[in-house]
């Protein structure tokens, strides 16, 4: 049985400096969803520094959701820096079939090989050029419809692929998880998505890239469940679960996960 609360504890135990070119709904929530699992966000996006900045944070987390040409070559800077470096880095394909400036984007940093790709499922049938069906940001395919794009793109990048919905799946083309850790509450929060993908980011540094995206899932839809748990509706879910990502330890994580491998 895997000891999915360890890679919490290495996580922490490393607070790793992650850098995050995220859009500008999410970098407030985001810096502190990460702050209170116990990493160590900064937010450099401008392609002046991105590349820069890459060879001194530990892990790069790429979300195209506020996406234009100027920020997209400070991603492709940071990407290839990071890649350059041997380090981590996660891709998050926001609505990338909704426009031609989104393709692009996805086609280009998919190029430069991300460890891992984070995306509901209508965004990794996109980037992986099959029909899908998204509403803007939001997913209008099941996961289990990504699953086989989603083994394709991991075998294509070499890397690790995360659908996340009701129930998550992640695979590295070879091995798949699904996680079903989480509460309904999740989705009637913004951006939720967007810090899952620095969360994930975190956990990669140090740690094999299947079961480290595996773990950060399973701990963050656990935190979700705590939260929910407490909370009366949205607005009271948010804070509460800040507290349950920073108050779970590895212990709680071991118990609570919902994981079994497909």
């Amino acid at each position: 049985m895997t000891d999915w609360g360890t890679y919490l504890e290495t996580m922490r135990s490393q607070a790793p400096l992650v850098q995050n070119i995220t859009n500008y709904v999410a970098m407030n929530v985001m810096a502190n969803v990460m702050l209170a699992a116990g990493a160590s966000p900064a937010m450099v996006h401008d392609e002046a520094e991105s590349g820069e900045f890459a060879a001194i944070a530990q892990a790069l987390t790429v979300n195209i959701g506020t996406l234009s040409p100027h920020w997209l070559r400070g991603m492709e800077a940071a990407a290839r820096a990071t890649r350059e470096a041997g380090k981590p880095w996660v891709l998050d394909p926001v609505a990338v079939g909704a426009t031609a400036l989104r393709r692009s984007a996805g086609a280009r940093l998919l190029a430069l090989k991300p460890t891992v790709i984070r995306g509901n499922a209508s965004e990794v049938l996109a980037l992986a050029g099959a029909d899908a069906a998204g509403k803007g940001a939001d997913a209008a395919d099941s996961v289990a419809a990504a699953e086989d794009a989603a083994c394709a793109l991991a075998l294509q990048t070499g890397g690790v692929v995360a659908v996340t919905g009701a129930q998550d799946f992640v695979t590295d083309g070879d091995t798949a998880w699904r996680i079903d850790n989480g509460h309904p509450l999740m989705p009637r929060i913004t951006v939720m998505g967007c810090s899952l993908t620095g969360v994930v980011g975190a956990f990669l540094v140090g740690q094999d890239a299947l079961p480290a995206t595996v773990a950060a899932l399973a701990y963050y839809g656990l935190a979700g469940e705590r939260a929910g748990a407490a909370a009366q509706g949205p607005g009271s879910f948010q804070p509460a679960f800040l507290d349950a990502l920073y108050t779970l330890g590895p212990d709680d994580v071991t118990r609570g996960v919902k994981v079994t491998q497909a």
